[in-house]
């Protein structure tokens, strides 16, 4: 295959008859509502029925190939464009799942507007720090299309090839729009030392750097991480502290097994490292709980984001009760509990109990969402949660059969949080019609 160049210009829509050609034409727009971050001037025609039946019913064809679908799809991508392979990391394997379940959800979302919006605007925000450009999403559409048409073999019809280069058209344009407008407002990606590296046990470090200039986020958020021993292999780790002066970040990195960049975190990064930070992201913020009481549960790592909101709610005085549940494997696993029975002391708000669920020590035992479970109510509370993904499921499961709503417990995605994080507003607008 011969090598193409990539375009900068708007990104023009796919032939349908043809998906491995394109033509000029304007840039789609798609109206947008304000919260996706993607407003526009012109809206594009939705997809109507059939067009969604005919998508679905192409997935459904190629889905039980769907590991060749995605192998094939990189393959010519690099062939025909060359310089799209410095994009991506040198290890496809995670790459190649998570393109899967990108085009998975947008699947799920092709006959809800307004989410499909909001889930693609996340998306053409997040790939501003891989360096995608304007003009990459021609060369993707058109090598997507080519590897569904092959693998679809006779039933991909002109007809369904239309709708899917409708719907990807559409999909592209608000991926560009939203990191156009993003590009307005902050940086791609923070260059930032590492200034403090203090090791916790366990294989556990904590992490302290220095953006080259101010990182606006907000107490509970989380961040995106590039090492250089890992270049384009980004990480998501949430911050420990709320907003300082100086402008610092702290996180609780563990060396995970296998894990590529933890174990680089951990046991070979020192001061004066640079790292780069992708924009922040996530909603589990104090501002979340309203005037309500709240119920925290941190398992392991997790303690990082419940600490940097009781950190904001100390500084802003906050008037609420807290209850604090922190949790490990081992009672030497419980880093960080000693801080926060220290901040209890300071702090007649705070309660803070501790559980481990695979020792024999004086004191309580079990695991965190069998330890909540012996205290509460909480149906009046606020919830906010964060761990192992399956302590986070328990626990949500525990408090909603207690009585809590579940637009009222809060967590950050269990997986890859661009393709999990939660679309419609998760707050009943029943509770305060205000909203």
């Amino acid at each position: 295959m011969s090598r193409r160049s990539l375009r900068t210009a708007p990104t023009p829509p796919l032939d349908p008859a043809n998906p491995t050609a394109t033509r000029p034409s304007q840039e789609p727009h798609i109206q947008a509502s304000e919260a996706s971050g993607a407003s526009a001037t012109h809206a594009s025609p939705p997809l109507n029925e059939r067009e969604v039946a005919l998508i679905r019913a192409g997935l459904a064809v190629v889905e039980p190939q769907a590991g060749e679908v995605t192998v094939y799809f990189y393959a010519i991508l690099f062939a025909r464009y060359p310089e799209v392979r410095a994009l991506f990391p040198a290890d496809m394997d995670v790459q190649r799942d998570r393109l899967l379940r990108g085009l998975l959800r947008i699947i799920e979302l092709v006959d809800d507007p307004e989410n499909l919006v909001r889930f693609c605007a996340l998306l053409g925000r997040d790939h501003r720090k891989f360096g995608a450009l304007e003009g990459h999403y021609p060369a993707v559409g058109e090598c997507l299309l080519a590897a569904l048409a092959r693998y679809a073999g006779p039933n991909w019809t002109p007809e369904m090839a239309a709708a899917w280069t409708k719907a990807y058209t559409t999909a592209a344009g608000v991926m560009v729009q939203a990191a156009e407008e993003d590009s307005r407002v902050r940086p791609a990606v923070w260059r930032a030392q590492i200034v403090g590296h203090v090791p916790r046990g366990n294989g556990i470090a904590e992490i302290t750097v220095r953006p080259e200039f101010a990182y606006p986020y907000t107490a509970g958020q989380y961040v995106s991480m590039e090492t250089p021993w890992r270049p384009l292999a980004w990480r998501h780790y949430s911050v420990a502290n709320a907003p300082r002066p100086d402008h610092t970040l702290t996180f609780h990195v563990r060396a995970v097994p296998g894990g590529v960049v933890s174990n680089s975190l951990v046991y070979r990064a020192a001061v004066g490292d640079i790292v780069k930070l992708g924009p922040p992201q996530g909603a589990m913020a104090l501002e979340a709980a309203e005037d309500r009481d709240l119920v925290c549960v941190a398992g392991g790592t997790g303690l990082a984001p419940i600490r940097a909101i009781l950190e904001q709610a100390a500084h802003t005085g906050i008037r609420r009760y807290v209850d604090l549940f922190v949790g490990a494997r081992t009672a030497e696993e419980l880093y960080g509990l000693d801080d926060m029975l220290r901040m209890a002391q300071r702090h007649h708000w705070l309660s803070v109990r501790a559980a481990v669920s695979h020792q024999h020590i004086v004191g309580r035992e079990g695991s965190l969402p069998q330890v909540l479970r012996e205290f509460g109510p909480w149906d009046q509370h606020e919830a906010f949660l964060c761990g192992p993904p399956d302590m986070v499921t328990s626990a949500a499961h525990n408090l909603m059969r207690g009585g809590v709503p579940p637009f009222r417990i809060h967590h950050d995605p269990l997986d890859v949080p661009v393709l999990n994080t939660p679309l419609a507003p998760v707050r009943d607008p029943q509770e305060n019609p205000a909203l």
